[in-house]
C-alpha cells in the first residue's frame, strides 16, 4: 500500500511539472521539443508491450490493460508528432507550384 501511494505521489508531481514546463515552452521551440517527446514516447511503447504481453496469472487483468492503453496512446503521440513535424519541415522547403514533383 505504501509503494502505491508513492507511485501515486510521483505521477502527480511529474504530472503538475510538466505541465508547468511546457506551458512556459515558446511557441517556437515547441515542434523542435516534439522530437524528443516522440524519443520518450517510444521507450513507453516498448514498455506498453511488455506490459501488455505479461501473463494474466501472475499480473492479474489490470497489468495487460494498462500496458495496452498506453501502448494506443504513445502509438497516436508518436505517429502525431511526427505528422506534425513532417508538415514543419515541409514549410521550409522549396515553395514549388501545383503539379510539380
Amino acid at each position: 500500500m505504501d509503494t502505491l501511494i508513492l507511485l501515486l505521489f510521483v505521477f502527480v508531481l511529474a504530472t503538475l511539472l510538466g505541465f508547468e514546463l511546457i506551458s512556459k515552452v515558446p511557441s517556437q521551440l515547441h515542434t523542435p521539443l516534439m522530437s524528443g517527446a516522440n524519443a520518450i514516447s517510444g521507450i513507453t511503447i516498448i514498455g506498453g508491450l511488455l506490459a501488455a504481453g505479461s501473463s494474466m496469472q501472475t499480473a492479474g487483468m489490470l497489468v495487460p490493460v494498462l500496458g495496452f492503453l498506453a501502448l494506443v496512446l504513445a502509438a497516436i503521440n508518436v505517429t502525431g508528432g511526427y505528422l506534425v513535424t513532417a508538415r514543419m519541415l515541409a514549410m521550409f522547403g522549396k515553395n514549388r507550384k501545383k503539379g510539380e514533383p
